[in-house]
């Protein structure tokens, strides 16, 4: 197997880096390494309200501020691929994911993903188009991000539908300090790919802003898959009290994008643009023993796409549109009546919908495809409670009624043991659930309107250590998921329908290491293994990542490499006599060096991408670039 001697490598490694702990750090160095290796102690909010990760019994991930600025990348989601284990991302060109056929940023957590089966939110707003029930890839921006909170595994228990493989958190940047700080970047590279970034976070009294505007585009790296995106985004603070506090915020971008179509089969002209927004509004109470919040979110897309045609024949006379909206209320309170005990409950509801429609080149009338909408209410009740500081049992359910096909149970259940200071066990039971989208039941010929929701139950298992005062920090998790009513496409009398098929079972198990070698050397790895009972698109066998970061001074050095194993890009069909695997192995690195003061200077540095210029394919027909090398600088003011 190919991953062998790269994670033997990794282990013979390992005795060193611990001999290296007592070291000193070089004369001059820098500022330690934000620590991601203590990552058990730390708070956590993807539960709604704030809790110590160590006392949750779900398996959950944090991507720090840290690791995503090492990774000068302008996307979330590729740095979310590396450092998640058991989480991958669908890719298809060097920057940019698109929308429609042919595009990828596709979530899979544990082999569970696909369209909408990974939830994805902002500051705990759920993100994904009304019609088509997809996240939306392009929309995650990097400079926009704290930190990322991955729950891996169901989350319906709080988030309800879309929850059913995982949850991905992105909690966005707040000022913490009185002042002003402004960053501007700029990056060229490979394939005329240019990124702007600009961005400014100010605070005063009890009044803060983070405010950034990014530009993306590249030719990219094959004829007609151009990308460009604008997106902007506000976030808006004030602290009416020392218990309340009011935020907002707003996001709009603005995406063209080309599809070259698959290899074998080009396309001309499929071009897309897109337009989207999302706006949230939130009253924030904190208490000695209670704190929750009433959030409302509102999140819209326009649509304009043109499905291109083959050369050699004529363009399509058809034009697709749609408008979709997505918005809804969120209310949640935690309570703490008696030490060690937390109770909280909530409501939901969700509106989601949207028009989707033809016009024509010739001038005939516009054909409406659908004009739905769909309501979702939710009640949801989940108890935790201490014992002598060592074990936190964990109990919830919530019901969910849909407007379309009626109500659902989610149960959920676990338990946290310390038995030590540094040691914590931890397991839980789970059920996921996704209802079906707008798309699935009322559009194009497989459309079925009495499609159930599908669901899986998730049973896991972690062991977490932490060593040298919290400067080594492992975990080791076993996961076995059972996944029923999948949807499906089958041929019935000769024609395609939706029906609720599909069985699955994954089982398979991850292992996350962070170390602080010395004050400025950090290593971060993660493995996954996957078992599934059927092939599965973008769902590895084998996903292993280890990076070193080392900070002498004024200079960065930032070295990775990326391991996947066994990968499905095509599965097994009628009319194809197999199906299609690969495996690959990424090397990247970035190097930097600061003028001037930390948070206020230049930073000019160079990245390399894929550097071994190896062949490989994500989405089946679009093969990946090789070598890529990108330079930039950062003004920090």
């Amino acid at each position: 197997m190919r991953t062998s001697p790269i994670l033997l490598a990794a282990l013979a490694c390992l005795p060193a880096l611990l001999r290296a702990e007592g070291e000193e750090s070089p004369a001059g160095g820098g500022p330690a390494i934000a620590d991601s290796a203590d990552i058990q102690r730390i708070e956590v909010y993807s539960t709604r309200t704030r809790v110590h990760r160590n006392i949750l019994p779900i398996t959950l991930s944090v991507v720090t501020r840290s690791q995503i600025e090492n990774s000068s990348e302008s996307s979330l989601l590729p740095v979310l691929s590396q450092h998640v284990p058991g989480l991958f991302v669908t890719q298809k060109g060097i920057t940019g994911f698109g929308v429609s056929s042919g595009a990828a940023g596709a979530v899979n957590v544990r082999g569970v993903g696909g369209g909408n089966q990974v939830l994805m939110l902002l500051d705990g707003q759920p993100q994904w188009a009304g019609i088509f029930g997809h996240a939306l890839p392009d929309m995650y921006v990097a400079s926009d991000a704290e930190r990322v909170e991955v729950i891996r595994g169901p989350g319906s228990l709080i988030y309800g539908s879309n929850a059913m493989g995982g949850v991905v958190n992105v909690i966005t940047r707040k000022p913490d300090a009185d002042g002003t700080q402004t960053r501007a970047r700029m990056l060229f590279g490979s394939y005329n790919t240019q990124k702007y970034l600009l961005n400014n976070g100010y605070r005063k009294g009890r009044f803060s802003s983070f405010v950034s505007v990014n530009h993306d585009r590249t030719d990219g790296h094959r004829p007609d898959s151009r990308f460009r995106i604008t997106n902007g985004y506000a976030n808006l603070g004030y602290e009416l009290s020392d218990h309340y506090r009011l935020t907002g915020n707003l996001t709009l971008a603005g995406i063209h994008s080309q599809n070259p179509g698959e290899e074998d089969d080009p396309l001309l002209d499929n071009i897309m643009d897109i337009l989207r927004g999302s706006a949230a509004v939130a009253l924030e109470n904190t208490h000695a023993r209670r704190d929750g919040a009433v959030r409302l979110f509102y999140n819209w897309g326009h649509h304009k796409i043109d499905d291109g045609y083959s050369p050699g024949s004529q363009p399509r006379n058809d034009l697709f549109r749609s408008d979709d909206h997505h918005f809804g209320a969120m209310a949640y309170q935690t309570f703490r009546p008696v030490r060690g005990n937390r109770l909280t409950a909530g409501l939901d509801y969700k509106n989601w919908g949207g028009h989707a429609w033809y016009i024509y080149r010739d001038g005939s009338p516009r054909s409406d495809l659908v004009h739905r909408t769909i309501n979702e209410t939710a009640a949801y009740l989940s108890v935790q409670q201490e014992f002598a500081r060592m074990l936190t049992l964990s109990a919830g359910v919530r019901y969910e009624y849909n407007s379309r096909f009626g109500g659902v149970w989610v149960p959920q259940a676990g338990f946290s043991f310390r038995p030590a200071e540094n040691t914590t066990l931890r397991g839980s039971f789970s059920k996921g659930f996704r209802s079906p989208n707008i798309r699935e039941m009322y559009m194009f010929p497989p459309q079925n309107p009495d499609l159930q929701p599908e669901n899986m139950l998730n049973y896991d298992l972690t062991l977490a250590q932490s060593f040298l005062e919290g400067r080594l920090s492992a975990e080791l998790t076993a996961f076995f998921i059972d996944g029923r009513n999948l949807i499906e496409t089958v041929r019935e009398n000769g024609r395609p329908a939706n029906r609720n098929t599909g069985r699955f079972i994954n089982k398979g198990i991850e292992f996350d290491l962070h170390y602080r070698a010395l004050r400025d050397l950090s290593v971060d790895a993660n493995y996954s293994y996957l078992a599934t009972s059927r092939p599965l698109l973008a769902a590895p066998r084998h996903k292993a990542f280890a990076g070193a970061t080392y900070t002498p001074g004024r200079f960065s050095l930032n070295v990775s490499l990326q391991v996947v194993s066994r990968l499905y890009t095509r599965l097994p069909s009628a009319g194809q006599s197999a199906a299609l695997q690969n495996n690959y192995t990424l090397l990247g690195a970035r190097a930097a060096y600061r003028f001037g003061p930390a948070d206020r200077g230049i930073n000019l540095f160079v990245k390399g991408e894929n550097l071994t210029a190896d062949r490989y394919t994500i989405n089946y027909g679009f093969p990946m670039p090789r070598a890529l090398v990108f330079g930039g600088l950062d003004f920090t003011f």
